[in-house]
């Protein structure tokens, strides 16, 4: 009798059913653990043929598919902050802690969450002007235009350089904080361009507006709590339009001259003053000199005059002859006299003066006679010899004769 037949042994060859000692059919172990599935995540009791022998081996492997789990999701809450970043962690969106360079762990998401936060990182907004790397690409109208106190339009281009130095005020309190920089920076701009007039935006106002326009830029951040520190506010460049760049370059370049023109007056007066100063305190002492000069020459002579009184008043006749022959020596001492015997002396008389003379004069050639006439001819020098011979009782009887004129007078 075949084994599907009626009243056979339903004994297929296959499967072995029926055969406690074979191995379990396939369908029959996918439908236990269909079932063992279903009362772990909440389904009922399972009917069927599975036996109660084979629960507990399933709830462990549960258990420690669960545990690994946990550990694996655990695991997720470890993370690294970097040397100059802040970690801030937030529970359910919530801030809860600041945590600083190390490895830190957290509950992991979905319950806690962290933000990294550079507070090193130098970062900078750029207003009026676009940059692609180290060439800037021009200038933005719209930002870079504005009016001065005077009604001139000037053309600002200027960098601002931040960083955080609050990690939870700059994650919590400022939704976009780059753009609301850049709105408040280019308002504070427009207020100091505003109240300053063109010649000190283009000259030598520039570190002082950049002065102020960072001032501003840092007491709005802070009322923001914004947890932005300002580094640094460059003015890249300050100039008027385009349209009228050429006028106010002629405009400088002419206040250059005057200024350059300036400084070399004042040059020229720091050089002349001070030599005429000298000059005119050089003439005050030596007139000063003179003058001391002079009081005291007129005092010794006083003085000289004085005593010379009393001895004249002593001897009258002694004196006056001494003062008589101390003004002739002192005369005749300057001059160089020759005394000739007209009346003793023959007819015609040569006499060599420029042997007899001590000193000739130098402005005279050394070959000219200082006695010799005009009209009449040089005498040569092979005759001075012959005639040089001159009578001494000629010269004699001249010298007693001189004598006797001074004695006379």
């Amino acid at each position: 009798m075949s084994w599907n037949e009626p009243g056979g042994d339903k004994k297929d060859p296959w499967s072995g059913r029926g055969d406690k000692n074979g191995p379990p059919d396939l369908d029959e172990a996918l439908r236990s653990l269909q079932e063992k599935l279903g009362k772990l995540f909440g389904g009922g009791e399972g009917g069927g043929n599975s036996s109660n022998d084979s629960s507990p081996p399933m709830k462990g492997l549960t258990a420690i598919a669960a545990g690994v789990a946990v550990f694996l999701w655990g695991i997720t809450g470890f993370y690294v902050v970097d040397e100059g970043n802040h970690g801030v962690e937030t529970r359910f969106g919530k801030y809860t802690t600041i945590t600083q360079s190390g490895l830190h762990w957290h509950l992991p998401a979905p319950i806690e969450q962290v933000n990294i936060v550079n507070v090193k990182q130098q970062r900078f907004i750029e207003v009026g002007y676009r940059s692609a790397g180290s060439e800037q690409s021009g200038s933005v109208l719209k930002e870079a235009l504005m009016l001065t106190k005077d009604e001139n339009y000037v053309d600002v281009r200027l960098a601002v350089q931040y960083q955080v130095k609050d990690a939870k005020d700059f994650i919590f309190n400022i939704v976009n904080p780059a753009a609301t920089l850049k709105q408040v920076t280019e308002s504070a701009q427009r207020g100091v361009i505003g109240s300053s007039t063109m010649d000190f935006v283009l000259t030598e106002g520039r570190s002082e507006i950049v002065t102020q326009i960072k001032k501003e830029i840092q007491d709005v951040m802070d009322s923001y709590h914004s947890g932005i520190q300002i580094t640094s506010v460059n003015l890249q460049d300050a100039q008027p339009p385009e349209q009228v760049q050429n006028a106010f370059a002629d405009a400088i370049k002419a206040r250059e001259d005057e200024q350059r023109l300036i400084n070399e007056a004042e040059a020229y007066s720091n050089d002349v003053v001070p030599k005429a100063r000298g000059a005119a305190a050089r003439k005050m002492q030596e007139a000063e000199g003179y003058k001391e000069q002079v009081i005291a020459q007129a005092e010794g002579e006083s003085s000289r005059f004085a005593k010379l009184y009393a001895e004249y008043s002593k001897a009258p006749d002694v004196t006056r002859k001494r003062l008589y022959i101390d003004a002739m020596e002192a005369v005749f001492s300057e001059t160089n006299t020759v005394m000739v015997d007209v009346k003793g002396g023959n007819n015609m008389m040569y006499l060599p003066l420029d042997k007899m003379l001590p000193h000739k004069p130098a402005s005279l050639p050394a070959n000219s006679n200082p006695v010799q006439n005009s009209n009449e001819p040089a005498a040569t020098p092979a005759a001075a010899p012959a005639s040089a011979a001159v009578d001494e009782h000629s010269v004699d009887r001249a010298t007693s004769r001189g004598r006797d004129v001074r004695g006379r007078q």
